[in-house]
């Protein structure tokens, strides 16, 4: 619906420039003066150029015609986020399987009749590896260029903020399991709090978390 607007404002600027506005006399495009009302042609020009601008403001540009401003303050960068490893939830689904088919298959051989709670029984056990698993995948590490956030919970949702500048040590720790499966605790020495300490639990390299950690750290220390 623009482009018809914008051709009428410009065939009705071209029409202004040739016709006088007070007599309505016809003059050449060169002619400085109207040659029945001698009004000045720079003035109708100037009134031309005004109508111009109003029909601009009218009609704006088209978005993505052109950039737009940065309407928000500078963004911090993101390292990582993750979350802790879903390993020890896959071992437990595998062991719930397990400890599922023994069940049904014992009660079978002995009392066929009560198989079918036998059955129902062993479906329950995959409610433990699956509370874990939900818990799990409700706690994300985020490490973004200024500081370390923890989110977790279930039903209410929690923040943890940690500034890298209040960080005083990164230290990784990994039993013989955690070692052979590759993943880790990431513990920070935090001087912000009380307790002084943030655990990272169960994630996967953490050497190169931490890693991401002291060279952030780094920065700012620049």
């Amino acid at each position: 619906m623009r482009c018809p607007a914008a051709f009428f404002v410009f065939a009705r600027c071209i029409i202004l420039s040739m016709f006088c506005d007070k007599c309505g006399a016809d003059n050449k495009d060169t002619a400085a003066f109207c040659r029945e009302c001698g009004v000045t042609i720079e003035e109708q020009e100037t009134r031309v150029a005004v109508r111009e601008n109003e029909a601009a403001e009218i009609y704006p540009p088209a978005a993505g015609s052109g950039t737009l401003p940065n309407q928000g303050g500078e963004q911090e960068a993101e390292i990582f986020s993750i979350t802790p490893t879903l390993m020890f939830v896959k071992f437990g689904y595998v062991l719930a399987a397990v400890g599922a088919l023994l069940l049904v298959a014992t009660v079978a051989a002995f009392t066929p009749i009560a198989t079918i709670w036998a059955v129902l029984l062993g479906l329950l056990l995959f409610l433990i590896p699956a509370f874990y698993h939900l818990k799990q995948k409700l706690v994300r590490y985020t490490l973004t260029d200024s500081k370390l956030e923890i989110d977790a919970g279930l039903i209410s949702r929690t923040t943890r903020s940690v500034p890298l500048r209040r960080i005083q040590d990164v230290t990784v720790s990994a039993s013989v399991m955690q070692r052979l499966l590759g993943f880790g605790d990431l513990m920070i020495d935090n001087a912000s709090e009380e307790a002084g300490k943030v655990i990272l639990k169960n994630i996967n390299n953490p050497k190169e978390r931490g890693e991401d950690v002291m060279k952030q750290m780094r920065h700012l220390e620049r």
